[in-house]
């Protein structure tokens, strides 16, 4: 039988390899937006978006951006499957967060 703390370890690995997947998709969404989507770069402060000095409000509306599906009407094939890849990782991973806490308060 497999323990707790394994499966806890094993948990813990497979989410912060999925948030390094999803940092990684994220900073290279915001490099292709600088290109194809000049307007929403300004808006979410793209050069600022990963310093500790940046908007919040700025950082949330990105998160409103893909959650909505906006990026659907856009022209640029690139921009959209990056856009859908981000939105899917970043649900993937806070799916395995919240599981890997409730498996840490649990065990």
């Amino acid at each position: 039988m497999i323990s707790a703390d394994t499966l806890l370890i094993a948990f813990t690995l497979v989410t912060a390899i999925n948030m390094v997947r999803y940092l990684t998709a994220l900073r290279s969404l915001i490099f292709i937006m600088r290109e194809a989507h000049p307007l929403l770069y300004q808006q979410v402060d793209g050069r600022g978006f990963f310093h500790t000095n940046g908007n919040m409000s700025k950082q949330v509306r990105l998160f409103h951006y893909l959650k909505n599906r906006d990026y659907q009407h856009h022209h640029e094939p690139v921009f959209i499957s990056k856009c859908g890849k981000v939105r899917d990782l970043f649900m993937l991973s806070a799916g395995l967060l919240g599981l890997t806490l409730l498996m840490a308060f649990i065990a």
